[in-house]
């Protein structure tokens, strides 16, 4: 099949199966003699593998680690569930930096009288105003 209906059998856009061929996450499929791209059935499946652990989270390097594990028969679960508890904690980690992130944003928006009058807070925050307020810096 071309790229565009490898794309639609995938949910992977053509820009994304080009890149994942480009840093050899998929092999470059056989060209036909009119020099297209031919996918077989097994592309797609790796393509949607692919679509399935960026939607998990997981970045590059440990989808083509996946892509190893999954590809070997002889694969221990230990090292799949070692790579999706350390994905995991990252994410919590981010979560609760974002979170962190959220609060403070909350805060200053609190702190804002949201009115006709040029202070505030918010602004103050981003220009480092309060930081030099807060240290006695005028």
């Amino acid at each position: 099949m071309n790229i565009g209906a490898a794309s639609q059998a995938s949910g992977v856009s053509q820009r994304m199966i080009r890149h994942y061929e480009k840093i050899g996450l998929i092999p470059a499929p056989p060209r036909r003699d009119s020099g297209y791209r031919d996918y077989a059935d097994a592309d797609v499946h790796r393509l949607r593998f692919i679509a399935n652990a960026r939607d998990l989270g997981f970045p590059i390097e440990d989808i083509r680690d996946l892509l190893g594990l999954w590809s070997n028969s002889q694969r221990a679960s230990a090292e799949v569930k070692a790579l999706a508890v350390a994905r995991a904690e990252e994410l919590g980690r981010k979560a609760e930096a974002l979170q962190a992130l959220r609060q403070t944003l909350l805060e200053l928006a609190e702190r804002c009288h949201g009115d006709d009058r040029p202070d505030c807070p918010i602004i103050e925050r981003m220009s480092g105003e309060d930081d030099r307020d807060a240290a006695g810096v005028r």
